[in-house]
């Protein structure tokens, strides 16, 4: 049955590429090393692979396939490193936010490339240029083939920080012909919670422990908290951020700034009151809140054209709105503000993690 779903994602192969180019319009980091998806690679071979116990050279394949995966790849890198010094990665992703934060992960020695597309051929492709004596896989990215070629070449493929919702759980049951082999072909896999655990033993995966979610143990970037302790020691106001918002969020809270505005009985003193700053959640949408804020008569100062901090304002300039457009500066957005209104949670997105705001 495995081949019947192998032959459905090797037809979808030219949709994959459209869709590629479509969302590479808006976002261009998804037009980089394409054949890279289908197996084709540029990248010189690795020395001799040698045994992770050996602490020498040798690749371990970690998949994170999003942002946040990413974030939670850091704190497990650096954990591995220690570990083992002499290890080298091959990081690949999904997304292009993903690639663009995992690039400030690598060391000498390591290759950063997009996901294998499932099909046997690309999947055997990836395996045989890299040789990776182990593969690690960040929180619900199992893919059938993936586990199937891993099996046949002896590679250990374990599921780490691992969760799995009632509603996931459902869906793949549905499909339990494809779901059930790829699961159970997981060398390992260490859930979040025991929740999480109980629903993957459901699908038939060897659950090894419940460690709790990685993205706790990370640490918030020094240095950005640093920069953003000085620059807001020279403003007069308290700072609100918009965290991560998606979209139609940021429409709603224009509506809800106009309403002050248009109060006669407020005096705009709430309006007065603080700076605000609004960082969307994804990056292809940066241009499109700059031109939707001074739509609605905001001037906007984005920090990518900060120089030396946020532009001083005057205690009455009220029209002025920060854009957070930069990739891997959460830290130092979030060290600039007083108080955080996270996105994901204004419209029906499910809510943003808290953890890395609570950080």
């Amino acid at each position: 049955m495995r081949w019947l779903y192998s032959a459905l994602v090797w037809a979808l192969q030219p949709l994959l590429r459209w869709k590629l180019q479509r969302r590479g319009r808006v976002e261009p980091g998804y037009l980089v090393a394409v054949a890279e998806r289908f197996g084709r690679y540029t990248q010189a071979p690795l020395a001799p692979q040698a045994s992770i116990a050996t602490q020498a050279a040798g690749y371990v394949w970690v998949h994170a396939v999003s942002l946040g995966e990413t974030r939670a790849a850091e704190v497990l890198l650096q954990a591995l490193r220690l570990a083992h010094p002499g290890l080298h990665i091959v990081l690949t992703h999904g997304t292009a936010t993903g690639r663009a934060s995992g690039q400030s992960l690598l060391h000498p020695g390591d290759v950063q490339v997009w996901q294998p597309w499932d099909t046997p051929a690309v999947v055997q492709r990836f395996l045989t240029k890299f040789k990776p004596q182990l593969g690690i896989v960040l929180e619900t990215e199992v893919w059938p083939n993936w586990v199937a070629a891993c099996q046949r070449a002896q590679v250990p493929l374990v599921l780490v920080n691992a969760r799995m919702s009632e509603k996931s759980m459902r869906q793949a049951q549905r499909l339990s012909w494809l779901s059930g082999p790829a699961y159970a072909g997981l060398t390992a896999v260490w859930a979040q919670t025991e929740a999480d655990a109980q629903r993957l033993r459901t699908l038939g995966a060897r659950v090894q422990g419940v460690l709790g979610n990685l993205k706790f143990d990370a640490q918030p970037n020094p240095q950005q908290l640093a920069q953003a302790l000085v620059w807001s020691q020279r403003l007069t106001r308290p700072v609100v951020v918009l965290a991560s918002s998606r979209e139609g969020e940021e429409a709603l809270w224009l509506d809800a700034l106009q309403a002050l505005k248009d109060d006669p009985l407020d005096e705009r003193a709430h309006l007065n009151a603080v700076h605000w700053l609004v960082v969307p959640r994804h990056p292809q949408r940066f241009d499109e809140v700059a031109q939707m804020l001074q739509s609605r008569g905001w001037q906007v100062s984005r920090r990518s054209q900060w120089v030396d901090g946020p532009p001083s304002t005057h205690a009455g300039d009220v029209n002025t709105v920060w854009l957070g457009d930069t990739l891997g500066e959460m830290a130092l957005y979030y060290g600039l503000s007083d108080v955080a209104l996270l996105g994901g949670s204004f419209a029906a997105f499910g809510g943003q993690n808290l953890i890395e705001a609570t950080a």
